[in-house]
């Protein structure tokens, strides 16, 4: 009896021991966690072994996209079904990369919009909503609802706006921290980039090289508080003013005539890589303000920092050394694509590498401890050069490749790689590219010296529209930085296709502009799996794990450039505006959820109306305005739309002239990222509807 009584005693004493340090566990873990997340800083988020999360646009510092993670493998992804998804009725271009951070997914949607989610439930938790439409309500902007993405660094997510501020959220509640903004409101500029955290600062820069005469800067912030840390511009401004810094006065010796006067460009848009190993960072840089560099700089010159790679101090930055990739340049041929680091193995020796695939058609590889050029091949037909000379890093231009107006110019202004991001493996020590293959006829005969820009004017100096159709297709390939080779490559028929993720199970994972999510072997580029997820997709995926379960997630909704209608390619897709469903996807190996059904791609037909008669002479000037107002930059070139906006040729607001003026002049759709045109006049608005109507009567015809 005493026996077993003391056994009961000792038990319970047991159970009070272990439930008091269950408790304490308890605490300790609670913590910890708090305290890990607390502490994800650039040691964290530079080291693959993130504990399954994706903490960064390209997941660690060196922005390769790749999960090492091998649960869903080349053996198994077949298996990969639908766990949960999100519809989203009110978005329209998707093409932001979410981050996943202690169980929580946050992506950012149309008009900036923050969306935080359970990663494994799908439930939305929170949602920030930055207002643009009241910021820009009334005021003249030009520019894309889109954002590439968000960033996070301490315990804040941060983002920035179309209309130009970045912003700072409480990453548990989405309450705002801080808001700041960038450049001023009237400005001719937009911000589509994700913002990159580091070191306790938020970098952000902007677009806007083809809106006026703009000159690109990128700004460091405070990660705490917001306040202005430093801002280094990436070209001189007028002599007369004085220089910034010496990089400024360098710069301006490879500029000639008064470049200032149309702005010189070089704006920072995308394209941001900190390097937690060499304290660097490296940005690339945008194209020329206006575009042509005869009228740009009419007497030569490489133009200083346009298309460069650029790389800072983090913490004043101040210049450290740069590399140009297409010096005077003058096709659109900027380098702000992705910057991926890594250590590769080259003639024996370890080079810590920097891994870049620019608009102009040739994949470089830089030492990032200096800047030096290692090597650069083409990876995309590229008539613009012959080579780039390994003496001097300079590319050997080919005769007549500056505008001689007869002669297609490959690649085209898209580039052969846009901001559409590639991966590098470092299992099989490839690059994935998201490759386009296009050229145009640039032609800039009805341009001279005289040209001048205004903000919000189109600044280009340079016509490339006169066959649009020129060759278009597209391909992901698998390259080799070593051996500066193609390793494989599939084809596809549109040229703009999605970013790519690879993973440590032989996978590389690219969404398409037909609707579909590919699989392939990193190996060789076998076909392993695909989904047809009804639209076109142009974010990249992500993929995380959390209880062991990997996840793969993807935004779907097609937007960026293609969606644009640039060119003719994306309005043959049949993508159009509200006609599908934009969604948040997430698949995990037996995944068993259905996604309803998409419509069929569709096509809106042309208004007939034969009460409104056309006025020729009103049309050609209306072409000309349609143009100059960038309503081409939504509702497609020649108002043939690709998706983003509607098609204005099937709109009876166009036969409504005091609904069409409130609409443009007044932005009565501002909400719906319409934004106004206070300073449009009448005939310019009477002109544009009579060229909107001759535009429906000549599809008609067709």
């Amino acid at each position: 009896m005493s026996n077993h009584y003391g056994a009961i005693k000792k038990a319970n004493f047991m159970k009070l021991i272990l439930d008091s340090l269950a408790f304490f566990l308890g605490l300790v873990f609670s913590f910890y966690s708090i305290s890990v997340f607390a502490q994800i800083r650039d040691a964290e988020i530079a080291k693959d072994e993130q504990n399954g999360q994706w903490l960064s646009y390209g997941r660690t510092h060196n922005e390769t996209r790749f999960a090492p993670f091998e649960n869903i493998n080349d053996s198994n992804v077949q298996e990969l079904g639908v766990e949960w998804y999100i519809d989203l009725p009110n978005d329209v271009g998707l093409v932001s990369t979410p981050l996943v951070i202690d169980g929580i997914l946050y992506f950012v949607g149309t008009m900036n919009i923050v969306r935080a989610v359970d990663a494994v439930s799908g439930e939305i938790l929170w949602t920030y909503n930055p207002r643009v439409a009241e910021e820009i309500a009334g005021k003249k902007k030009v520019g894309w609802v889109h954002n590439r993405g968000l960033t996070f660094y301490g315990d804040k997510i941060y983002g920035a706006t179309w209309d130009g501020r970045l912003f700072a959220l409480n990453h548990k509640t989405g309450e705002e921290a801080w808001i700041t903004r960038t450049f001023s409101i009237d400005s001719p500029l937009y911000i589509t980039g994700t913002p990159k955290a580091f070191k306790g600062k938020v970098v952000i820069g902007n677009g806007g090289t083809e809106n006026g005469p703009t000159r690109g800067f990128i700004t460091a912030y405070d990660a705490e508080t917001g306040e202005e840390a430093w801002k280094f511009y990436i070209v001189p401004g007028n002599p007369a003013d004085g220089f910034e810094n010496a990089a400024m006065e360098m710069a301006a010796e490879t500029w000639t005539g008064d470049w200032w006067k149309n702005g010189g460009g070089g704006n920072v848009w995308h394209g941001f890589t900190y390097d937690a190993e060499m304290d660097a960072l490296y940005i690339g840089t945008g194209n020329g303000a206006p575009w042509n560099a005869s009228i740009r700089s009419p007497d030569g010159g490489d133009n200083l920092f346009l298309s460069s790679v650029l790389a800072l101090d983090p913490d004043t930055g101040e210049y450290l050394w740069h590399y140009q990739t297409t010096p005077g340049e003058t096709w659109d041929y900027n380098s702000n694509m992705d910057i991926v680091l890594t250590d590769l193995e080259i003639a024996g020796s370890t080079v810590k590498a920097l891994l870049h695939a620019p608009k102009n058609g040739f994949f470089y590889v830089l030492n990032r401890e200096n800047g030096e050029l290692i090597s650069a091949e083409k990876y995309a037909e590229a008539n613009w050069a012959s080579h780039i000379d390994m003496a001097t890093g300079r590319p050997v231009e080919n005769q007549g490749a500056r505008f001689n107006n007869n002669t297609k110019i490959t690649p085209g202004p898209l580039g052969a790689h846009s901001w559409h991001p590639m991966s590098y493996n470092p299992n099989t020590g490839l690059v994935y590219i998201p490759t386009i293959h296009w050229g145009v006829q640039y032609n800039d005969e009805g341009y001279d010296e005289e040209f001048t820009s205004n903000d919000f004017e189109w600044n280009l100096a340079v016509d490339w529209t006169e066959d649009l159709d020129y060759e278009i297709s597209g391909s992901l390939q698998a390259w080799d930085p070593v051996e500066q080779r193609q390793i494989w490559e599939v084809d596809y028929d549109h040229m703009y296709n999605a970013g790519t993720l690879t993973t440590a199970g032989n996978l590389v994972f690219q969404g398409t502009a037909e609707g579909f999510l590919m699989a392939y072997d990193a190996s060789n580029g076998q076909t392993l799996w695909e989904k047809d997820l009804g639209l076109g997709i142009s974010a990249p995926p992500i993929s995380y794990k959390i209880d062991n379960q990997q996840y793969l997630s993807i935004l779907v909704g097609w937007g960026g450039g293609g969606a644009a209608g640039i060119d003719r390619d994306g309005s043959t897709l049949g993508w159009a505006y509200g006609r599908h469903t934009r969604r948040l996807i997430t698949f995990s190996l037996g995944g068993d959820n259905e996604i309803p059904s998409q419509p069929a791609p569709s096509f809106p037909e042309p208004l007939v109306d034969t009460g409104f008669q056309i006025d020729p002479n009103l049309a050609t000037l209306g072409e000309t305005a349609f143009a100059n107002n960038f309503c081409g930059g939504c509702h497609g070139n020649a108002a043939i739309p690709a998706g983003m906006a509607p098609d204005l040729r099937a709109s009876p607001i166009l036969l409504d002239q005091q609904a069409f003026y409130s609409i443009v002049r007044d932005g009565a759709l501002v909400s719906r990222a319409m934004p106004s045109h206070p300073d449009i006049t009448d005939d310019e608005l009477e002109s544009i509807r009579h060229y909107i109507r001759q535009q429906a009567i000549n599809a008609q015809r067709q």
